[in-house]
């Protein structure tokens, strides 16, 4: 497990600490129900995160970028996959900008896959 305290990936999700005032203005908190998914997998198995933590995505809803805001003392990012999997991240408490990564191939920009 990595401790985490300013940014990391993991595999096609980028965490990144940001200060909160740098927030968008029109954020949405989602409803939550046992852990957050913060990147489904075309395969099934998603980034979760399980913690104290809330799930900020904005109005206009952007699937490649959402927001989280870790309240507990730490929250873990977890990769749910029985092989070939991430290594579990340990986000500390603060707020984190989430990014789906993306490519360019000839074809033009697309979402990197997991």
């Amino acid at each position: 497990m990595q401790t985490i305290k300013m940014m990391a990936a993991q595999g096609d999700v980028l965490f990144r600490r940001i200060n909160p005032k740098h927030l968008p203005p029109d954020l949405v908190e989602q409803p939550r129900k046992g852990a957050i998914v913060v990147a489904h997998s075309e395969t099934g198995h998603h980034h979760t995160v399980d913690g104290e933590a809330k799930l900020l995505e904005k109005a206009q809803r952007d699937p490649m970028i959402c927001y989280l805001q870790i309240a507990g003392e730490f929250a873990d990012v977890v990769h749910h996959r029985p092989h070939d999997t991430h290594e579990t991240l340990r986000l500390l408490k603060g707020t984190y900008e989430v990014r789906r990564q993306r490519e360019w191939t000839p074809e033009g920009l697309r979402r990197v896959e997991d």
